[in-house]
């Protein structure tokens, strides 16, 4: 069942898609069309504990996104400093936010968007 994003999910996408490019232009204007569909573990299915979010955006409401590769966006956390966190689109629209830690403890809760560093 498809829920508003989350506060801390649609700031940590809005940090992540800072910027005048094109592709950032045009994923952040999908923003208040994406709605959360599915919250779970890492997105690559090993089951860690890392917060990940899928999402859906409403194509009738926002043009695609100008052809790009994936992550779509990606940056490190200023703190703690052995995590990150990506965006993922498919065709275009926003699909995928995802957090990930490259130690043995999972991201399992999204950190303040003033840590994002790009």
């Amino acid at each position: 069942m498809a829920e508003p994003l989350p506060l801390d999910v649609a700031a940590t996408l809005n940090a992540l898609l800072t910027g005048s490019g094109q592709v950032s232009s045009a994923l952040r204007a999908q923003l208040p069309y994406a709605r959360a569909v599915g919250r779970y573990g890492c997105g690559c299915g090993c089951g860690c504990g890392c917060a990940t979010v899928d999402v859906a955006v409403d194509h009738t409401a926002v043009p695609p996104a100008p052809a790009h590769g994936n992550p779509a966006a990606d940056a490190w956390y200023a703190e703690p400093e052995d995590a990150g966190v990506m965006v993922f689109t498919k065709d275009g629209y926003l699909s995928l936010l995802e957090t990930y830690s490259t130690s043995s403890e999972p991201i399992s809760t999204w950190r303040e968007p003033r840590f994002v560093e790009r």
